[in-house]
């Protein structure tokens, strides 16, 4: 009877099958695809340091540990989100093409619309922007109680002492060995183990690097393109055929932007403007707004060719229209226009794909890459992206640097009449786009998020906002059912929880029932008469009055236990009914009388109706 009464207890079960447990902090978290680096950054936060402190703290390691990817030969983007004062900042740190390379020069050695440039050709590296722009991110958002050699410090360390290659790294490695070993490329060796791309458990150092980092954190930018690495680019650069200059080194700078947005559902979405294709989520996001996507279900057919669909179109937009505003008219606040992506929207065919996308007339209206994100205890947050473009860039290392130079500029156009196309000392289309979410109502921070992956990136970023705005409901609670520090309920989704224990309850009551019943009526025993309840009209008096058990043939021994487990059974009951109730109470309190999250535009706004659980999972993840 116990047993069939106790399995009535509800049992609390996980709603998400991963392995991996939400990251649950108080005082700061880091993410990157590295360990190494995600210590780093959290290291610097111990320390003092901010948000953006560690994101160029795990913006190093991650150079050494996955030099084909990332690194000071490339560029870097930044979002910046002041806890205090609710605002974000940005920060293009990408590079611009050589003074003396022009549309006549690529055309005089054969290249055109119709025959590009290889990939590793060095009139595609363009100024490396990284340097510049990690300098730039703690002077502008840091938290000046560490310098610039404190942050880079962990990964001078790990350089010089050496770290192991794990698996997924060694992998990618391989992949780009040809290309550090190809004749020209005289010290591409420098980021090979004995000619060799290391494999996974071996132990790589870069004393180069870590060398690149001491004058960088002692003399700045200056340390970096001015004096001996300009001088190394520059020679390696020429060497290979390419007209990079001491003075595009020289002359380069970071620019502070106004990032851009756009609001969809109760989330606002935070990009980069351009030359950063970041605008094509953007688009995406206001293009799918027309759609009732809730009706679908997740990753359906239907779901997968609207999200397609729309981002042809995005694409198709940002192709034709992205580009460096300073050399370019870019229609940034056009093409962000509601009634714009209504007017997009409307070439999507639910029942078929659009074979060929043209980009709209505003005016009338993958790759190689390491994303990271930092938060601190200020409420501070880093969306940092760093990238080479292609795996190792162009391949082409300076010599003594320790690093290899990008070939960004494989996104300029060659087409003279596009917005896009190569001018001197401009920006190309940039497809790394680091992101932001907040709260329309409040600039309340949300989220830090980017992915990965070339021109993948604006559509992984709809894809990650989807599920968790339109299926879960971010924009009204987080993912932890918590809203502005408040524990509050989910008035659908509780209501459901109040049946669910009322059902118990049921359950809880008839054991009770049967309990006291059962010790009223006494024990049913063997008398002289047969089976039968000896006790039953005593009143429960059998219980003080021992000797009356002698009518029972059993020794007495047995009859107590029988009166001892209805008396656990009945108050083990008594217990359930109890917790029940509350249960009951706190269900209707919060869930049937609306006592749930809302954003502050709307009071009146219904609950989600859905309880789902998600975890985000980083490949590697920190907190403190």
């Amino acid at each position: 009877m116990i047993a069939q009464c106790y399995g009535m207890l509800r049992t609390e079960m996980l709603q998400f099958s991963s392995r991996r447990s939400p990251i649950v902090c108080t005082r700061g978290s880091t993410a990157s695809s590295q360990p190494l680096a995600t210590n780093a950054g959290l290291d610097i936060l111990k320390k003092g340091g901010n948000a953006a402190d560690a994101a160029v703290a795990m913006a190093a390691v991650l150079n050494l540990t996955e030099p084909f990817s990332t690194g000071l030969g490339g560029d870097c983007n930044c979002l910046f989100y002041h806890g205090p004062t609710r605002k974000v900042y940005g920060l293009n740190g990408s590079g611009r093409s050589p003074r003396l390379l022009t549309l006549d020069l690529l055309k005089a050695e054969g290249f055109g619309e119709t025959n590009s440039l290889p990939l590793c050709h060095a009139n595609l590296v363009t100024v490396p922007g990284a340097a510049a722009g990690w300098c730039d991110t703690v002077h502008l958002f840091g938290s000046k109680k560490l310098s610039l050699g404190e942050i880079l410090q962990p990964a001078i360390e790990l350089a010089e002492r050496g770290f192991p290659v794990t698996e997924i790294t060694a992998f990618h490695w391989n992949r780009g060995e040809n290309n550090l070993q190809r004749p020209g490329n005289q010290h591409g060796k420098d980021l090979l183990l004995r000619g060799r791309s290391p494999k996974s458990g071996q132990i790589f150092k870069n004393p180069l690097l870590a060398q690149t980092f001491k004058e960088l954190a002692q003399c700045g930018m200056r340390g970096f393109y001015e004096g001996r690495i300009a001088k190394a680019i520059v020679k390696t650069i020429q060497k290979n055929g390419g007209v990079m200059s001491l003075d595009d080194l020289k002359e380069h700078t970071s620019t502070e932007v106004t990032p851009i947005f756009t609001d969809y559902k109760n989330l606002r979405i935070w990009e980069l403007p351009p030359n950063g294709q970041g605008i094509t989520a953007l688009l995406a996001l206001n293009m799918l707004e027309n759609f009732n996507i809730k009706e679908m279900d997740h990753n359906s057919a239907d779901y997968i060719h609207l999200l397609a669909e729309a981002m042809k179109l995005s694409f198709a937009d940002s192709f034709r229209f992205c580009a460096d505003p300073a050399r370019a008219q870019v229609p940034v606040e056009e093409l962000l226009s509601k009634c714009y992506s209504k007017q997009r929207s409307e070439l999507i065919n639910m029942q078929r794909a659009n074979s060929s996308s043209i980009h709209g007339n505003p005016y009338g209206a993958g790759g190689d890459t390491v994303y990271f994100t930092a938060v601190d205890v200020e409420g501070n947050a880093c969306s940092f992206i760093n990238s080479n473009c292609a795996n190792f860039g162009t391949g082409l290392v300076p010599e003594g640097c320790g690093f290899a130079l990008q070939n960004r500029g494989v996104n300029f156009s060659l087409n003279p009449e596009h917005p896009n196309c190569l001018e001197p000392g401009k920006r190309p289309y940039h497809t790394i786009v680091p992101a932001l979410a907040t709260l329309p109502a409040t600039g309340e921070l949300l989220c830090s998020f980017g992915v990965m992956g070339g021109f993948m990136q604006p559509q992984g970023q709809v894809q990650m906002i989807f599920p968790i705005v339109v299926f879960i409901g971010l924009g009204n609670e987080n993912i932890y059912g918590h809203c502005r520090s408040k524990i509050c309920g989910k008035s659908r989704a509780l209501v459901t929880t109040v049946m669910v224990s009322l059902i118990g309850m049921a359950g809880g009551g008839y054991c009770f029932n049967v309990s006291l019943l059962g010790l009223l009526k006494g024990p049913y025993c063997l008398t002289e008469l047969g089976w039968i309840y000896p006790f039953n009209n005593t009143n429960g008096r059998y219980l003080t009055n021992l000797t009356i058990w002698n009518q029972c043939s059993e020794p007495s021994h047995i009859v107590a236990w029988n009166v001892t487990l209805f008396s656990i059974q009945l108050a083990l009951s008594g217990v359930e009914i109890a917790l029940i109730t509350a249960h009951v109470i706190i269900g209707l309190a919060e869930g049937a009388f609306g006592n749930c999250c809302r954003s502050e535009e709307n009071k009146s706004k219904e609950c989600i109706e859905v309880d789902v659980n998600v975890e985000t999972v980083y490949q590697n993840h920190g907190a403190v």
